[in-house]
């Protein structure tokens, strides 16, 4: 049984209706679910939601502050609420990804507050850091790689093994560990796949410089069994709440050692958000003063309409600066484009639509109808047949026989 809390009223409120406020396959069905079971429930009220609880879970935002480091308020404000109300033993999980040393901090602030009420309660602290992907997150969750979890007593592993019993029953791995090696994996993990992503993007580069095809590098070394197939992709930047937050929480000074690998990591990132407008700017002889475009893919990945750091805005805003124009389409980031763009950009019905009278059509986010679409309607929706491909999702070749002049990433043009 879960009840969930939130200081926002109004979330709470849609949530209690049946409403959704956020984009994920298979959430809705499973809240539904679990709500009319009784399972679940969502209130404002934190003390209503500490009765009877085993395990409190802390998973708020920790957004990177001014020097990027993670800003903690609202995980260290919580744990002074928990220890205003507690009455009896719980463990305080911290789901929040937050830096080595965290839940040290938590332990004290909840300590704190119980001293002030001159009350003895015993309280187990626990990290429980989640792996899950934007866009597949229920599915991970139901079928997990591994748990990680990081206690510092015996009780607090009874209680957390008791609640992922039915997950060792499938099989999956749950590594008991000491508290800063599990707040430490999950910034070792997102920074090593961010690594991946970034080096791949380099090498990308390099491929068109000397010319090889990045398609071809990357069946050469995803099948090397150390390296492994998976994120070897090229494209234009990865995005998310996750990657830029975790890798700048590393870089930052707080332990006094520089992650030198890591601070390249993420200029390369950087770096990449604008190769397309390069590739734009190089095929227009550096002016698009004029030009409209039809942009296929506004959310940082498929299946998810967060746009938290997406190459889109990046491309947007070079764009429009530049001059030109842009109508765009997204599956289902459209009202979180329009939240954040307005009317600076135009916004269309359906994907063919944003191709109508434009100049060019760009490629940002790789979901899967754009991967098949029906290359007549491109053809008679253009001025120009020109592609912009940040997701190498087409063939370079089919694409010359189709008469486009197609700009891929780390592909030999």
């Amino acid at each position: 049984t879960v009840t969930c809390v939130d200081v926002d009223a109004s979330k709470i409120d849609k949530l209690n209706q049946g409403g959704i406020p956020i984009y994920e396959p298979g959430l809705a069905e499973l809240v539904i679910k679990n709500r009319a079971n009784e399972r679940l429930f969502f209130t404002t009220s934190l003390k209503e939601a500490l009765v009877d609880a085993d395990a409190v879970f802390i998973a708020v935002g920790t957004p990177p502050d001014e020097d990027g480091s993670a800003d903690l308020s609202y995980v260290i404000g919580v744990a002074h609420e928990i220890g205003c109300l507690i009455e009896e033993y719980v463990v305080v999980v911290t789901k929040s990804t937050v830096p080595v040393g965290t839940n040290r901090k938590v332990k004290l602030a909840v300590q704190e507050e119980l001293d002030k009420r001159g009350v003895e309660v015993v309280f187990d602290v626990a990290s429980n850091p989640e792996f899950l992907k934007e866009g597949d997150a229920v599915n991970d969750f139901m079928r997990p790689d591994r748990v990680v979890i990081g206690v510092e007593s015996a009780r607090a592993e009874k209680v957390m093994e008791r609640l992922y019993h039915a997950f060792v029953l499938n099989n999956t791995p749950i590594y008991f560990m000491d508290i800063p090696s599990a707040e430490m994996t999950k910034y070792a993990a997102n920074s090593m796949l961010a690594t991946r992503i970034s080096f791949m993007n380099d090498i990308a580069n390099l491929c068109e410089i000397v010319g090889a095809d990045i398609e071809a590098v990357k069946k050469g070394i995803g099948s090397d069994t150390r390296i492994g197939k998976k994120f070897l992709n090229a494209g234009c930047g990865y995005g998310g709440s996750c990657f830029p937050k975790d890798v700048k929480a590393l870089i930052g000074d707080e332990y006094g050692y520089g992650m030198e690998l890591l601070k390249a990591v993420e200029r390369v990132n950087e770096r990449q958000k604008t190769i397309l407008f390069d590739k734009i700017q190089k095929h227009y002889e550096g002016n698009v003063k004029g030009k409209h475009f039809g942009l296929w893919g506004l959310s940082f990945k498929p299946a998810t309409d967060d746009m938290r750091e997406a190459p889109s805005l990046v491309l947007i805003g070079q764009l429009l600066e530049a001059g030109a124009t842009v109508k765009a389409f997204d599956p289902v980031a459209m009202e979180e484009a329009k939240r954040r763009l307005g009317d600076r950009i135009g916004y269309a019905a359906n994907m063919y639509d944003a191709l109508t009278d434009a100049d060019a059509m760009i490629i940002v986010t790789e979901w899967q109808e754009f991967k098949v679409p029906k290359f007549t309607f491109i053809e008679k929706a253009l001025k120009e047949k020109v592609i912009f491909d940040g997701r190498n999702i087409y063939n370079p070749e089919q694409m010359r026989e189709f008469g486009y002049t197609y700009y891929g990433i780390g592909k030999n043009r």
